[in-house]
C-alpha cells in the first residue's frame, strides 16, 4: 500500500489516534497520582503537617511556662476580668493569669500524643481481633464477632465514658485506654472483613494448594493485601480520637493536672466564662476542629484514591 494513496492516509490517522499502550503501575502509584492533583487531600495534608510541626517545636515557641500565672496579678474575681492580649502575651491570659498562647502550644503536643497512642493501641487490639476472626473462621470467628457486637452496640461517646468513670483516679492515661476500647471493635471489624475476602482470593487458594504453612498464608498472602482499608481508617480515627479526648477532657474524665495544659481539658476549664470571654474557649475549640478537619479529608481522600470503582 503506497503512503500517498486516500487508504493509506487513513491507515495512518487511525496509528496516530489509536493511543499507545504504557506500562502498568501499582495500586500505590495510581493513587498518589491522583492524591497529588486531589485539593482536598493537599488542603488536609498542609493542615496535618501544620500540626505536626507545630507539635514538635512547640517547646520552643512558647515563650512562656504554661504553668506560670505571670498574669495574675490582672485577673479579678469580682470584676470578672482576664488578662487582655498585651506585649508579650498575644492572646493575654486565662483565668487564673496563665500565658493563653503558650498554653495552646504545649497542648498540641499533648493532644497530638493522646490521640496518636489511642489509635495505635486501638488499631493493635483491632488487627488481633481481625487477624483471629478472619483468618481461622468458624466458632472463633463467631465469638469474636460477638463481643465486636455488643461493643459497637454502645455508642462510642458512651463507651469512652462509661470505661474513663471505672478508673478511680482520673489521668491522662485513662483517656488514652477508654478512646483506644472504642476503637477496637471498629478496626477488628473492618479488617475481618477484608481477610475474609482475601480467603476465596486465587493467590491464597493457590499457596494453600502449594503446601504453603497456614501462618504464612495469613500474614504473608492474606493480611498485606487486607491491610489497604484499615490504615484508611486509621487516618479517619485520627480526627475521631482528638474529639473523644476532648469530649472526656471537657467532661471531667481527663486529667486533674493542669500544669501540662490539653486542648479538650482548656475547653472544659473555660465553660464557666462562655459568656464573658468566649476567647478562652474559642482557640482551644478552633484548634480542636481545624485538626480533625485536616484528618478527615486527608482519610476522606486516601479511601476515594484507593476505592477501584471512582477511578478516572
Amino acid at each position: 500500500m503506497l503512503p500517498g494513496t486516500r487508504r493509506g492516509r487513513r491507515l495512518d490517522e487511525l496509528a496516530e489516534s489509536t493511543p499507545t499502550t504504557t506500562a502498568g503501575v501499582s495500586l500505590a502509584a495510581s493513587a498518589w497520582r491522583r492524591l497529588r492533583r486531589n485539593p482536598t487531600f493537599l488542603v488536609g495534608a498542609g493542615i496535618i503537617a501544620a500540626f505536626a510541626l507545630l507539635a514538635l517545636v512547640s517547646p520552643l515557641l512558647a515563650a512562656h511556662d504554661p504553668a506560670l500565672r505571670l498574669l495574675e496579678d490582672q485577673v479579678s474575681r469580682a470584676d470578672n476580668r482576664i488578662p487582655a492580649p498585651q506585649p508579650g502575651f498575644p492572646l493575654g491570659g486565662d483565668q487564673y493569669g496563665r500565658p493563653l498562647l503558650s498554653r495552646l502550644l504545649i497542648g498540641s503536643q499533648q493532644t497530638l500524643l493522646v490521640a496518636l497512642t489511642a489509635t495505635v493501641l486501638g488499631l493493635g487490639g483491632g488487627l488481633t481481633l481481625g487477624i483471629l476472626a478472619g483468618a481461622f473462621g468458624g466458632w472463633v470467628d463467631t465469638l469474636v464477632m460477638r463481643v465486636v457486637d455488643v461493643l459497637l452496640s454502645v455508642p462510642s461517646l458512651l463507651l469512652a465514658v462509661s470505661i474513663g468513670a471505672l478508673f478511680q483516679q482520673q489521668s491522662r492515661f485513662t483517656v488514652i485506654i477508654a478512646v483506644a476500647t472504642v476503637q477496637i471493635p471498629v478496626f477488628g471489624r473492618l479488617l475481618r472483613g477484608t481477610m475474609l475476602a482475601q480467603r476465596a482470593s486465587d493467590h491464597v487458594l493457590a499457596a494453600r494448594a502449594l503446601g504453603v504453612p497456614e501462618r504464612s498464608v495469613v500474614f504473608r498472602h492474606m493480611l498485606p493485601n487486607a491491610l489497604g482499608p484499615v490504615v484508611v481508617q486509621a487516618t479517619l480515627m485520627l480526627a475521631v480520637a482528638i474529639i473523644d479526648a476532648a469530649a472526656l477532657s471537657f467532661l471531667g474524665l481527663g486529667s486533674a493536672d493542669t500544669s501540662t495544659p490539653e486542648w479538650g481539658q482548656m475547653l472544659g476549664s473555660a465553660q464557666d466564662f462562655f459568656d464573658t470571654h468566649p476567647q478562652l474557649a474559642f482557640w482551644p475549640a478552633g484548634c480542636i476542629i481545624v485538626v480533625a478537619l485536616g484528618f478527615t479529608l486527608v482519610g476522606e481522600s486516601l479511601r476515594e484514591a484507593l476505592d477501584p470503582k471512582k477511578r478516572r
